[in-house]
């Protein structure tokens, strides 16, 4: 049993050099070693299930006017500001990059559950993953590391849809625009005001005036094109983008 194997496999299962050395002596080989190492990854996998994710990382892998972005929740703090941890998940964001969204899941789960569990020691969840493509696509990345968003445009410039992805990722939009709000959200938002309004004692000819200003302000909380640009409050995304010429073709806000 020399030293040479025991870190190859080490390397290949992320597993301790105990296990290793049990794994041999049991197997007798390198390639059943393996094997009954993952096999107990899995094990482990489905031991920790229960366990709750409230950490994570969030990476992204760039090609061009190609991004792929893969989202993997820990249990802890002290894991998702682990180096190795921080470079697998952005290593999932590659080979998602490489193989496409169609085999990524499985691929990843696997993986996941063989590898990575065994190799950081704690329940680890693949909470979201996506590839985005278009004519210009800029992403933003909290210095945490569990804060993100992207933005694709049509027309405009890299470093605008990277301004506009820093302001999606320290508003946390959930909307693109007040006509993608459900319109049971807007009705809810319109009951809970008019009582607040009645209650109030406004008078039921002005009502419907300032129940208007409330929803439109509403819909500069939670609607990207409607928010105050984080780098100049006096206007709106919708406005930076009409200055130049682009629009918004797609944009998604991450968080672990």
């Amino acid at each position: 049993m020399s030293l040479e194997l025991i870190k190859e496999i080490r390397q290949i299962t992320g597993a301790g050099i105990s296990d290793v050395k049990k794994a041999l002596d049991e197997a007798g080989d390198r390639e059943k070693a393996i094997e009954i190492l993952r096999k107990r990854g899995q094990k482990i996998a489905a031991k920790k299930a229960d366990r709750e994710v409230k950490e994570g990382v969030i990476a992204f892998s760039k090609q061009g006017n190609k991004v792929a972005v893969v989202a993997l929740a820990c249990e802890t703090d002290f894991v998702a500001k682990n180096e190795d941890f921080q470079t697998a998940v952005g290593e999932l964001a590659n080979k998602l990059m490489e193989m496409g969204k169609t085999d990524f899941e499985s691929w990843a789960t696997k993986f996941i559950q063989d590898e990575l569990i065994v190799k950081i020691g704690e329940n680890l969840v693949l909470t979201n993953f996506d590839i985005f493509v278009g004519e210009v696509v800029g992403t933003y990345l909290h210095s945490n590391n569990k804060v993100a968003s992207v933005v694709v445009l049509k027309g405009g410039s890299e470093s605008l849809a990277k301004d506009i992805a820093m302001h999606a990722t320290a508003m946390a939009p959930k909307y693109l625009k007040p006509e993608d709000v459900p319109a049971e959200i807007v009705a809810k938002e319109k009951e809970i005001y008019t009582e607040q309004l009645q209650k109030e004692g406004k008078p039921k000819e002005v009502l419907a005036k300032i129940l208007e200003g409330k929803v439109n302000k509403f819909y500069t909380d939670v609607c990207l094109l409607k928010q105050a640009y984080i780098k100049d409050d006096k206007k709106s995304i919708e406005k930076l983008l009409e200055e130049n010429k682009a629009t918004i073709e797609k944009f998604q806000y991450y968080s672990l």
